[in-house]
């Protein structure tokens, strides 16, 4: 196994003035190391992973961070920067600059030395020492371990600290002191798993340790996860959850004061956090949170303040979002195959009899068809994965039993996209129903395992084939019928409302739900159903490539850090990657939405008045050789993109021409990036 990181990978006077600058100017040394294949395709990775969530933490540092397959091996990159470099912490620009790349199947050991890195950053002595290196070499032993910093001069004497005790089985425990200590047990995770849930945790123990609590994390990330010991949960006075995907086996914590926050919150608040859980335990809540810290858990997660309804909002679209995120490899994998399968032996290839009973090793039909059953096995699974999953979502793992069997009872009864939605949100709605209910402590073992499966399969069984099946299959056909119809205006319409859709939110609620609409017509492709994705492709290929070609052709209405980020949003955009036009929206979201807006409204239109069809659910511009009708496909886009891209010009020109004719009194000019 070789190093993480080495003296070649270590940057002291790092120069970049922009995080995309900056994570070129590492990923230049991983690609000289070999530990990169391909420079471009990592950095739009990282750069998909960076519109996600800000990778900036308080202290001055910076982890952008991905997995990709153009990863060879586990690397770490660093670089100190003079000036800082903004990562969208909340006190300021980071100086500490960690590029960390993780193959798509990374191997534990190296997760593991990740995750290690990842506490250690919350050691004020560790950073400390990184700021005062001058030697690469040494900087990179450092951050192996292979050398210990030395401690803080004005660092307080230790010898007085409460104990810190491990619990007996899973997570690490922080903070025990005498007389029945206040007990906590907590979760961390996030999307990629590497950085910010083991960040959390280091955070939430050492807040705990000065808090004179105990705490139990248990960090849900990349290298799997250590399940908590069932007595340490059951002995807990509250429970935190700092996450940013679900957490798993929810169930364990069933009936304790749960507070319930974004990750960065944990990493940024942890003694909040702490505070709230002491506050729920004395009002014996058992879940959710204060009214004040759930706004501010929703600050931190989504940049705005919800209230009680809001919250309930956005757990239901977490919930359908995780079927839709399940569903979308299945959707990928048998499109895509699907697609090529009529490119090599046609349309009339879906009628070839099955290739168990014949197939021909020379024969192109014979390869075509076996494409073509390959991924109409992958699209059967598409309505139960998807109501598996939104069950799951809500409940856990008890409810994918009932959910899978509701999603397959859709299909039976004809019921298709729509009854798997509803299909999924009545198994987690029964199967939460059930969990509710106190049973004896001797039935609790076989609860989730036989119990709640069986009550829950027979009950959505019961609504799918009897209550609501028809009915959904009923509005599922006249939708079809009304897609195989649109014709002239009305499909145009369409369009337009689909374009707003994909373009309002770039990757948000919004953007997810058109998209999750279009790819269910897939599952039972109809003319209608095909021109309905192409549209949605094509809309959402529209604000990264317009922020592209605004940023190429005035240069000069942009800061340093957007010229950059519009480099990248070419090979976003072309990739169907919404979320490159994200930092421009965030920057300046009155002049770019509503001009994204536009241009997806544009392209929608125009790709359903030319009757574009399209079997691929993503792919972007690599599948242009499978769309119907390509060059008017293009057209539309090309279209869109420059409605698009001249709107924001013009705004931000008109913008620039008021401050220009403003008095401006005692300002020192600031010279423009061009």
């Amino acid at each position: 196994m070789s190093e993480l990181i080495t003296a070649e990978l270590v940057d002291l006077d790092l120069s970049a003035e922009t995080k995309s600058a900056a994570a070129r100017s590492l990923a230049e040394r991983m690609v000289a190391a070999g530990r990169v294949s391909d420079l471009d395709g990592f950095l739009a990775d990282v750069a998909a992973r960076e519109a996600q969530m800000p990778t900036g933490l308080d202290g001055g540092i910076g982890i952008p961070h991905c997995r990709s397959e153009h990863v060879a091996e586990p690397s770490l990159a660093f670089g100190r920067s003079e000036q800082g470099i903004d990562f969208g912490a909340a006190d300021g620009p980071a100086d500490l600059v960690f590029l960390i790349a993780a193959p798509t199947g990374a191997d534990e050991d190296h997760l593991t030395i990740l995750s290690s890195l990842a506490r250690r950053l919350m050691d004020p002595a560790f950073t400390g020492a990184l700021r005062a290196e001058r030697d690469p070499a040494a900087a990179a032993a450092l951050i192996r371990g292979e050398r210990l910093p030395a401690p803080a001069p004005d660092a307080p004497d230790t010898g007085n600290a409460p104990d810190v005790t491990e619990p007996s089985g899973g997570g690490t425990t922080a903070g025990a002191v005498p007389d029945e200590p206040f007990r906590i047990v907590a979760v961390t995770s996030c999307p990629t798993g590497i950085a910010h849930t083991y960040m959390a945790a280091e955070s939430l123990e050492a807040a705990a340790l000065a808090d004179g609590c105990v705490l139990s994390v248990e960090t849900q990330g990349s290298a799997g996860f250590e399940r908590l010991d069932p007595a340490v949960i059951a002995s807990a006075d509250a429970v935190i959850w700092a996450h940013d995907v679900e957490v798993r086996e929810k169930a364990r914590f069933g009936g304790k004061p749960v507070v319930d926050v974004g990750v960065k919150a944990g990493i940024n608040r942890p003694a909040e956090l702490i505070a709230e859980a002491r506050r729920k335990a004395g009002r014996g809540g058992t879940g959710g949170m204060s009214d004040a810290a759930e706004d501010t858990a929703a600050a931190d997660n989504t940049g705005t303040s919800h209230g009680a309804s809001a919250h309930v909002g956005v757990r239901l679209r977490t919930y359908l979002m995780s079927g839709v995120s399940y569903m979308v490899p299945f959707v990928a994998a048998g499109g895509l195959l699907i697609a090529l399968s009529f490119a090599i032996g046609g349309y009339g290839i879906a009628n070839a009899a099955s290739v168990a009973d014949h197939f021909v090793w020379g024969e192109a039909d014979s390869w075509a068809a076996l494409l073509n059953q390959i991924g109409s096995a992958a699209f059967g699974f598409l309505v139960p994965v998807l109501a598996g999953y939104i069950a799951y979502g809500m409940a856990d793992r008890p409810a994918l039993v009932p959910g899978f069997v509701g999603g397959a009872i859709a299909l039976t009864v004809n019921a298709g996209f729509l009854g798997g939605l509803v299909a999924g949100l009545l198994a987690g709605a029964v199967v939460m129903a059930i969990q509710r209910v106190k049973v004896h402590r001797t039935l609790r073992g076989i609860m989730p395992v036989l119990v709640i499966p069986l009550i829950a399969s027979v009950a959505v069984g019961f609504l799918m084939f009897i209550v609501v099946g028809k009915p959904i299959a009923s509005l599922q056909q006249a939708l079809t019928d009304w897609l195989n119809g649109l014709s002239g205006s009305n499909a145009v319409i369409l369009g337009v409302v689909l374009g707003l859709m994909m373009c309002f939110d770039m990757g948000g609620p919004l953007n997810k739900v058109a998209y999750a609409f279009a790819v269910g017509g897939l599952a039972d492709p109809t003319p209608g159903s095909l021109k309905v994705m192409a549209a949605v492709m094509a809309a959402g290929m529209v604000p990264p490539l317009a922020m592209a070609l605004a940023t190429t052709v005035r240069s000069r209405l942009f800061t340093r850090a957007e010229q950059e980020n519009g480099r990248a949003a070419w090979v976003l955009g072309a990739s169907f990657i919404s979320e490159g036009a994200i930092p421009f929206a965030a920057a300046d979201p009155l002049r770019v939405i509503p001009s994204v807006m536009a241009g997806g409204a544009v392209t929608g239109a125009l790709s359903m008045a030319f009757g574009c069809t399209l079997r691929a659910p993503h792919g972007g511009a690599f599948v242009v050789p499978l769309i119907g009708r390509p060059f008017l496909y293009l057209l539309a886009i090309a279209a869109g993109t420059a409605v698009a891209a001249a709107l924001v010009v013009t705004l931000k020109g008109l913008r620039r021409s008021g401050e220009a004719a403003a008095p401006v009194a005692d300002e020192p000019k600031t010279p423009v990036a061009v």
